[in-house]
């Protein structure tokens, strides 16, 4: 609409005119631009309204949108929104949601850093959380963020079902760990599959797998073989989450979590970093670093940001 410098529209435009609000997008866990999970991070709009915010998580499209907010606890540095496009917000600490914020904010120049580790605590919801990013010779290293002590839940009673709803043969579904939910401040249901061929063949029936997290209690399904085609790793994983519109995401740190506690409580890794690797099927290889020792478990990563601009509302 075009108007004349006073004719009758421009007042009524001048009341409207829209407000500009930057956004950045991160590859977290990536091992190069254009891999890892894409994270959409808006800077500010801690004043919009709860239905603006899912509507911006719409638009943007990504598995989770976060917007870095002022703390409103005395003991937290930042608080973190984050929702995926169909508007769920998503809680938890550990996820590329909240790590790939933390590492845009210390790319930025946003947090005052040290060589080796400096802590910050992050507001999620009502829980504030500790994480540590790691700098060498003012070179960004990694974020570590600490997951909830492990608790393990319900188990499938029914692999048949489970591996009708994966698209796989029942035989697929291994008993190297029991297939169980098990959680580090998300459930989610952890599936063994006996080899990497298998997990790339999945092709989720969306309503049978949401029926079968309902009766276990997973929030998400993270298949994994024990085969990873690359160096170093230890797990090969693909993450489908229908109880929050998510078809399928490229690297899941509140998956990975669990995972690495899982393969330890049963012997399968040793306890100390344990490497995922997620994203492959996708084309968007990722790395996910895991320390569990003592019941304790942290995530790390690593992040590039690549793109930047501004939306006006």
């Amino acid at each position: 609409m075009f108007c004349k410098l006073n004719g009758p529209n421009c007042g009524s435009r001048r009341k409207n005119m829209s407000r500009t609000i930057p956004f950045h997008f991160v590859d977290v866990f990536a091992v190069e631009p254009l891999t890892g999970n894409s994270l959409a991070v808006v800077d500010g709009g801690d004043e919009l309204a709860l239905e603006l915010m899912q509507n911006i998580a719409r638009e943007f499209n990504q598995s989770e949108t976060t917007f870095v907010l002022p703390a409103t606890r005395a003991d937290a540095d930042w608080k973190l929104r984050s929702f995926t496009p169909k508007g769920v917000e998503v809680f938890g600490a550990g996820g590329h949601n909240t790590l790939g914020a933390w590492w845009w904010l210390a790319a930025a120049g946003r947090l005052e850093l040290g060589d080796g580790p400096t802590w910050f605590h992050q507001q999620i919801g009502d829980l504030v959380h500790p994480l540590a990013i790691w700098q060498s010779q003012g070179k960004l290293e990694k974020v570590v963020m600490r997951q909830e002590a492990p608790v393990a839940g319900g188990q499938i009673s029914n692999p048949g079902a489970l591996a009708a709803a994966l698209g796989l043969n029942t035989e697929e579904i291994t008993d190297v760990v029991p297939c169980q939910v098990v959680s580090t401040g998300a459930a989610h249901l952890l599936v063994p599959i006996r080899d990497r061929q298998a997990v790339d063949r999945i092709s989720p029936d969306a309503k049978q797998l949401f029926d079968l997290l309902d009766e276990v209690g997973g929030e998400g399904c993270y298949v994994f073989s024990l085969d990873p085609p690359l160096r170093g790793s230890t797990a090969y994983a693909r993450f489908f989450n229908p109880t929050v519109g998510i078809a399928e995401d490229p690297a899941t740190g509140t998956a990975a979590g669990p995972l690495a506690a899982h393969l330890v409580a049963h012997g399968v890794a040793q306890p100390g970093v344990v490497k995922v690797e997620q994203g492959t099927a996708l084309g968007r290889t990722s790395i996910i670093e895991v320390d569990v020792d003592a019941g304790s478990v942290s995530v790390s990563g690593r992040g590039i940001v690549v793109a930047s601009g501004a939306f006006s509302i």
